[in-house]
């Protein structure tokens, strides 16, 4: 692996200045991108990864030593890795960078960093973060989500062509509801649909919801749906992964790069897009134009807030119980 040589330099955010160590060290050699090439994508997303990342606690994917072949992540087992998830606010932060304090299904409690400026998204690209995993509750409420996250998981083997008429679908069921679901690529291979919703509910209750909506998409397309929990004993290609809106569940924020070698990023579309879109279609070196010239598809998610309600009616008539947390 090349040594990055050049000397760090000062980056005007906003208000603040950002320090970027060691910027030409690689971090996608197969793409030839550097650590500053990862931070400038972030400033020129700037306002929509902002958007994602607003005062929620959010978990830190850092990669210190770049993607390249071979590299692992840090478990809880082992505590070694090449890149390691952060849960807590690192050490030396500066004391601009806001935090929210949380306490994890087990009693833990932390203090994670919640952004509320875009020089925090580059303090925290600068320590080696590519993805960021927001909870779906605002730091003035952390026990009760904002945002109900549909995660339309696929199957091994199963590709995102075929994860494209199960959006279409929940779309069509949301907007029964009287709801708008706002669609988003992974990354990888699955798509989520967002829906900006009242702070009213618990995470168990945004569960049920979620599990509701999954069995009426198993019903409406049974050769392509399940909410099978077991992986084995899944038979049909996608999966409604309910247990996303489990407490301390998270998931990769939109303009998040996905931890691979062609450094794809996970991006918000229009639903007219999703036909021909390809996940292919966006990382570090395309984004940018994108978002230049079309701006942020998920820019009115918050512009209204919805009831949960009407989900919530289907899974009582169905007499669904909270899911268990997986």
């Amino acid at each position: 692996m090349t040594v990055a040589t050049t000397a760090a330099q000062e980056i005007q955010v906003g208000e603040r200045l950002v320090r970027v160590s060691s910027p030409d060290k690689p971090y996608f050699p197969e793409r030839g991108l550097t650590k500053l090439d990862v931070v400038n994508y972030f400033l020129s997303v700037g306002d929509g990864i902002l958007r994602a990342l607003r005062d929620r606690p959010t978990m830190l994917e850092r990669w210190p030593r770049g993607v390249f072949e071979g590299a692992k992540v840090a478990t809880r087992q082992t505590n070694k890795g090449d890149a390691f998830y952060q849960k807590r606010l690192p050490a030396g932060a500066p004391d601009w960078v806001r935090t929210a304090h949380i306490t994890f299904p087990s009693g833990r409690t932390a203090d994670e960093v919640a952004p509320s400026e875009l020089a925090v998204v580059i303090w925290a690209a600068n320590l080696g973060t590519l993805r960021f995993h927001p909870w779906p509750v605002s730091k003035g409420d952390v026990e009760r989500p904002d945002q109900l996250r549909i995660d339309l998981d696929p199957m091994p083997g199963v590709d995102f062509a075929q994860v494209v008429p199960v959006a279409h679908e929940v779309r069509t069921f949301l907007a029964e509801l009287g709801l708008e679901g706002f669609p988003k690529t992974t990354g990888g291979r699955g798509i989520h649909v967002y829906v900006s919703i009242e702070p009213r509910w618990s995470f168990g209750e945004c569960r049920r919801a979620v599990l509701a909506l999954g069995r009426e998409m198993q019903r409406r397309l049974p050769d392509l749906v399940t909410t099978t929990w077991w992986r084995d004993q899944r038979e049909r290609p996608v999966f409604v992964d309910y247990n996303q809106m489990a407490r301390d569940h998270t998931m990769t924020s939109a303009y998040s790069i996905r931890p691979t070698p062609a450094a794809l990023v996970s991006a918000p579309l229009e639903w007219s897009e999703l036909d021909d879109a390809r996940p292919e279609d966006f990382d570090v070196l395309s984004m940018p134009g994108r978002f230049a010239d079309r701006g942020d598809p998920h820019a009115g998610l918050d512009g209204r807030r919805y009831s949960l309600e009407p989900l919530l009616e289907r899974a009582d008539a169905e007499g669904l119980e909270s899911p268990p947390e997986r």
